[in-house]
């Protein structure tokens, strides 16, 4: 089963083709990495998976679908239980303690370190239940406990038949499908 069909996307950002009639297929239990350097349209190509972004052209079939990238997405002022919740989800317990949260949920998300912030950004993905994830550089704020887990969450995810597209300029840990974007 499909979960993302591109077909001949392009993208285009203040007058520059970013990403050129791009056509991929993603199923159930897949994943792909969008790698390139900086500025080379892989966030850009993510908020239009995303429906953020219209493509100067092409067409985006997609599952339901749930996005981490720099917003946060959390009322700063809620401790973080409390934000997390309003995203609902009937995996949030689960998602909490997979990514190591159960000692902040009383913590106002303001107060949350860069690292905490990104676990709880992936977090609110989990519980999501959205069968399409897309990640946008997940690996930026995490040390190497929270890699490690963002790599089992995201196996989990896919062996239960869920995909995930992630944009970045470093190894993902796991298994990925690799297109370059800008090369």
């Amino acid at each position: 089963m499909s979960l993302l069909t591109l077909d001949r996307v392009s993208i285009v950002r203040g007058g520059r083709l970013l990403v050129e009639e791009l056509s991929l297929a993603l199923e159930a239990g897949g994943a792909v990495h969008l790698a390139g350097p900086n500025g080379v349209g892989k966030s850009s190509l993510i908020r239009a998976i995303a429906g953020l972004l219209r493509p100067a052209s092409g067409t985006i079939e997609r599952a339901d679908a749930a996005l981490a990238d720099d917003a946060l997405a959390l009322d700063r002022e809620l401790p973080l239980g409390k934000a997390l919740a309003f995203w609902g989800g009937a995996a949030l317990a689960e998602a909490i303690e997979a990514f190591a949260l159960d000692g902040l949920v009383e913590v106002p998300v303001r107060m949350l370190s860069t690292g905490q912030a990104k676990r709880a950004r992936l977090a609110r993905v989990m519980a999501s239940g959205a069968p399409l994830w897309l990640l946008d550089e997940p690996l930026n704020g995490l040390d190497r406990d929270g890699g490690d887990r963002l790599a089992s969450v995201v196996a989990g995810h896919r062996a239960r038949g869920g995909a995930v597209v992630a944009a970045s300029h470093v190894a993902l840990p796991g298994a990925w499908r690799t297109v370059e974007i800008g090369g």
